[in-house]
């Protein structure tokens, strides 16, 4: 059982209030648009991480962090990606992906807005978690924490960390 902080457009900005949120968790999953280096050397300070890199993030970040993640973890097939849409609405790219390697869960980042849906089509749940960081249209800053537990994704939870 691995419990999991999912977190996306931080745009070089960590609020005070995320390691109390992010204690509880056994993995810290970044979908993009990090924005500095700073931001991905603290959070694997605090946890082990997984980051892809997103459309504002710069060649330092590319270098360290990939376009894609997909790994399976407790059973459970996950792709992460910085834009890539929702169902329904996939990217070309995307769409073309996970008919390829199936997840069970897919992960992006990008629009600043947090989504949880499910896909019937590919039989897959996808996750934005919104935006953690000040930058952005978006209202209040967001994450999300959830479990993997032999091959079920539970417990999920919203996390607002409060206006931007």
């Amino acid at each position: 059982m691995k419990r999991i902080g999912l977190l996306s457009d931080t745009h070089g900005y960590l609020d005070a209030a995320l390691p109390k949120y992010l204690e509880s968790c056994d993995e810290i999953w970044h979908a993009g648009d990090i924005g500095t280096l700073e931001v991905t050397d603290t959070l694997a300070k605090w946890k082990p991480l997984r980051a892809v890199y997103g459309n504002i993030d710069g060649d330092k970040l590319r270098v360290v962090h990939p376009e894609n993640q997909l790994f399976e973890l407790e059973g459970v097939k996950v792709l992460i990606t910085h834009i890539g849409g929702y169902p329904g609405h996939y990217t070309s790219r995307v769409r073309e992906l996970i008919a390829k390697v199936r997840p069970k869960l897919y992960i992006c980042g990008h629009s600043h807005i947090l989504k949880v849906m499910y896909d019937k089509k590919y039989e897959c749940l996808h996750m934005n978690p919104g935006a953690a960081g000040a930058h952005g249209f978006h209202q209040v800053k967001t994450l999300l924490r959830f479990t993997l537990d032999a091959g079920n994704i539970k417990d999920l939870e919203v996390i607002e960390l409060g206006k931007r």
